[in-house]
C-alpha cells in the first residue's frame, strides 16, 4: 500500500498550473529538481506511514517560505534547524514560518505535529506581482482562473486519505470565505475551523504572540 509520503510527493509532482493573467508571475518551486529532492526527504521523514491526518490550509506559498523550499510554512531556516533536513537554499526565514514552528515546537515538535497534521494551501502554488507576494484572492481575475485548479487540487489531496470531518483554515477573512464557498458546493469537509494568519500576528500583534500560540495549541489539541 502506498504511503502518505509517496502520495503527497506524487501530488506535488503532478501539479499543472493554468495560464495566469498578464503581470502575474508563478511561484512553482516543484519544477526544480533540488526542491523535489527536499520534498522527497521531508515527506519520507515525517509521512512514511499510512496514518490519517487532518488538513491545515494556508493561503498560497510565499517566495521566502514554501516558494523556496516547497514545504508549506517552512523557510530554509526551519527546514534545517527544526526538521533536520540539509539543503542548498540560500539561508533565510519568514515571519509566518517562525510563528508556525513556535507552535509546532510547543505542540511537541515536528515528529508529533506532522503525525497529526498536513499543512497545505488553498492554492498549492504561489504568485508574485511587481516582485512581491500576491495572494490568490487579491486579484479577481486570477482567483477566477484558479478556481478549477484549486478545486481539483483539494480533490487530489483528499484522495490521499486525509480526514474530512473537519479542517483548519489559516486566515479568517478572505481565505476562509473562499474555502467555505467551494466547500458549500463540493462538501469537502463537515466543518472548517478558522485561525488568524501568522503574518498578521507577527506583523501587527507581535506583543500578543504568546496568546496566539496558545490559541493555536488549544485548537490543535482539542480537535486532534
Amino acid at each position: 500500500m502506498p504511503t502518505v509520503a509517496k502520495k503527497i510527493i506524487d501530488f506535488y509532482s503532478s501539479l499543472r498550473p493554468p495560464s495566469l493573467p498578464a503581470g502575474v508571475d508563478l511561484l512553482f518551486p516543484q519544477q526544480r529538481s533540488e526542491v523535489m529532492s527536499v520534498i522527497d526527504t521531508f515527506f519520507k521523514k515525517f509521512y512514511n506511514d499510512c496514518i490519517q491526518r487532518h488538513l491545515i490550509f494556508g493561503i498560497n506559498p510565499g517566495r521566502f517560505g514554501a516558494g523556496t523550499t516547497g514545504v508549506n510554512f517552512t523557510a530554509p531556516k526551519q527546514l534545517l534547524e527544526f526538521c533536520g533536513i540539509a539543503h542548498n537554499f540560500k539561508p533565510g526565514s519568514e515571519l509566518s514560518a517562525e510563528f508556525i514552528y513556535e507552535v509546532i515546537d510547543a505542540y511537541g515538535g515536528p515528529l508529533k505535529f506532522y503525525r497529526d497534521y498536513f499543512i497545505t494551501s488553498v492554492s498549492p502554488l504561489g504568485f508574485m506581482k511587481n516582485g512581491i507576494n500576491l495572494n490568490y484572492y487579491d486579484d479577481g481575475n486570477l482567483q477566477g482562473i484558479l478556481r478549477p485548479f484549486i478545486i481539483a487540487s483539494i480533490q487530489s489531496q483528499l484522495s490521499i486519505g486525509f480526514c474530512t470531518d473537519w479542517c483548519i483554515c489559516i486566515g479568517g477573512d478572505k481565505n476562509l470565505k473562499f474555502l467555505s464557498s467551494i466547500n458549500q458546493e463540493y462538501h469537502f469537509f463537515a466543518k472548517i475551523i478558522s485561525l488568524p494568519h501568522p503574518r498578521f500576528i507577527m506583523q501587527y500583534r507581535r506583543k500578543q504572540k504568546n496568546t496566539f500560540v496558545q490559541q493555536y495549541l488549544s485548537v490543535l489539541r482539542t480537535v486532534s
